[in-house]
């Protein structure tokens, strides 16, 4: 044996590769789709709340009637009809053309998570720091460590990114001589938490990010899906300069056909379009049909009425599943749209350490840690609430808090092994970042 590594081609991969790390989500897919297992795990959409016989037909007449062009190649940039039908989706959250929202300067992409990658190869040089809230969406922490950017995360509270700590944060990394390119967020029913940025904190965040010259990636999947009112406008309504707007068809559509959009600051556009070119040639021609067509000759607005009601159900589900069943000293978020509940577990309780436990009384999460560039977060986990039905959620709350008990009990035997405190009711964090003491 000449080595001490399984993989004989360790030595002749890039240096980036060395920041690249599984998806803890993408791991557990094998084991929380199994039938027997309650998965409050993914980030699924309930497809079958879809007009399945029609988006059917539907399709199939793209295949057959218009094959010869919906299964050719097309153009970087993606289709102007879609393009076009993007602005008006837009336009129901408040971009608009008065705001600056044009056809010309949104570039279709293979999904939210292309959109990402994108922004990332335009804008990421190795050390570059990019600020994101903490916790944050984990495929986006993927990208930017592939990118060998350093990720530093800025705490957030039931308002969500605290705007004090944001300033802190940029002045912190100013003072240590290290480069921040832009401030990653999702203000709207944020993944993993699902907390909404207020609108008081909106405006200050943007006066924050345009004082220091720092670029805003505004990434939305969830705004169209809110229960309780119409969630505030996006960022990218406020300002036109300085601010990407990331969003996709996956939570409000179809996840399969894998489209979404960035909409752009219009001197990026032509190379948002070189990068896309590079990657991919050209975005799908079909799965553009399929979205262009879908929009344009189905009740689409009512169908985004029929997900909020389904959701606002599940989420209603799960929180009365975790006042009922949940162990004292359990917090978590009290969305008002989009996917995911963050719960705060006991003292003690760590929910990677867990999560084998979990999965032989077959309920899968997502343990916190994820969601951290540095692996913290272990006091926390994600809940999903939007694909099990209301009686499979409260089942697998059932089955969670009846592991989280066993562990509570094997503490008091054993001793406690660290973790983070807290009442019952609403989460906390305790997210690694500056301090504002």
């Amino acid at each position: 044996m000449t080595g001490t590594t399984l993989d004989d081609y360790t030595d002749r991969y890039a240096r980036r590769v060395r920041g690249m790390t599984a998806s803890e989500i993408r791991a557990l897919f094998a084991v929380a789709s199994r039938p027997e297992v309650v998965s409050l795990a993914g980030g699924a959409p309930y497809i079958a709340a879809l007009p399945l016989d029609a988006v059917g037909e539907m399709l199939g007449r793209l295949g057959a009637e218009h094959g010869s062009t919906t299964l050719q190649y097309g153009i970087g940039q993606g289709t102007l009809e879609l393009r076009e039908r993007i602005c008006e989706v837009m336009a129901l959250s408040g971009i608009d053309a008065a705001c600056g929202a044009s056809p010309e300067d949104v570039v279709v992409t293979v999904g939210g998570q292309q959109a990402l990658d994108l922004v990332a190869r335009l804008f990421l040089d190795p050390g570059d720091v990019v600020l994101a809230e903490g916790p944050t969406y984990v495929g986006a922490l993927g990208v930017f460590q592939a990118a060998q950017a350093q990720v530093v995360h800025v705490p957030m509270d039931d308002e969500g990114l605290i705007p004090a700590a944001l300033e802190l944060a940029i002045a912190e990394q100013a003072r240590a001589g290290r480069r921040v390119k832009f401030l990653y967020t999702i203000p709207t029913f944020q993944n993993p938490t699902g907390v909404t940025l207020t609108e008081q904190r909106r405006e200050q965040v943007l006066d924050i990010c345009e004082r220091a010259g720092l670029l805003v990636v505004e990434d939305d999947p969830y705004g169209q899906l809110g229960f309780e009112s119409e969630a505030p406008a996006p960022l990218r309504a406020r300002r036109r300069d300085g601010v990407f707007y990331l969003s996709t068809f996956s939570k409000t559509f179809a996840p399969g056909l894998r489209v979404g959009w960035i909409l752009a600051p219009h001197a990026v556009r032509d190379k948002l379009v070189i990068a896309s070119e590079a990657q991919i040639l050209c975005p799908s021609a079909y799965a553009q049909a399929a979205v262009s067509t879908y929009l344009g000759t189905m009740p689409w607005r009512e169908q985004l009425k029929v997900y909020r009601e389904v959701y606002r159900e599940r989420r209603d589900a799960m929180l009365t599943a975790l006042e009922d069943l949940m162990p004292a000293g359990t917090r978590w978020t009290v969305p008002g749209g989009g996917l995911f509940v963050w719960a705060t577990l006991p003292d003690g309780l760590d929910s990677k350490a867990m999560m084998p436990r979990a999965i032989a009384a077959r309920v899968a999460y997502v343990p916190g840690t994820g969601f951290y560039a540095d692996g913290s977060g272990n006091g926390h986990m994600r809940l999903n609430f939007s694909f099990p039905p209301p009686e499979r959620i409260r089942e697998g709350v059932r089955r969670l808090a009846s592991v989280m008990e066993q562990d509570i009990a094997m503490r008091r035997v054993f001793g406690a092994v660290g973790g983070s405190g807290g009442r019952r009711g609403r989460a906390g964090w305790d997210t690694p970042g500056p301090d504002l003491a």
